[in-house]
């Protein structure tokens, strides 16, 4: 049995022919909300690191979804840890709390749904 667990904006889609569940599902990119760095910018980071490339990565994980949103500082502490191990778990990426070439495809274009529940 497949399950699958719409929102109104994936009814919409699904209804209006945007969305198609033949193939893989892209996320449009980033609005100008999450415009701390080029979208090329892909650099790793990890616990500890500041800067623009880690507010693009916070800009885009408040973008699309996980509660708590996290304060987009630049500052890559314990909460944003927490957060960039959610998504990866959510995609089926190795768990290791590094924003690498995987972690920021999914940042830019992630899975509709996550049934992974947050970090308490």
């Amino acid at each position: 049995m497949i399950r699958l667990r719409l929102g109104a904006l994936g009814a919409v889609l699904l209804t209006s022919g945007a969305l198609s569940l033949s193939g893989p599902v892209q996320a449009a990119p980033a609005g100008p909300d999450c415009s701390y760095t080029s979208p090329s910018y892909r650099a790793a980071l990890s616990y500890g690191q500041t800067g623009a490339g880690v507010k693009q990565a916070q800009c885009l994980s408040n973008v699309w979804g996980g509660v708590p949103k996290l304060t987009v500082d630049g500052v890559f502490g314990v909460r944003t840890l927490k957060k960039v191990e959610w998504i990866q778990g959510c995609h089926g990426l190795k768990v290791n709390g590094v924003i690498g070439p995987e972690t920021w495809e999914v940042l830019y274009h992630p899975a509709l749904d996550c049934y992974n529940p947050y970090p308490a």
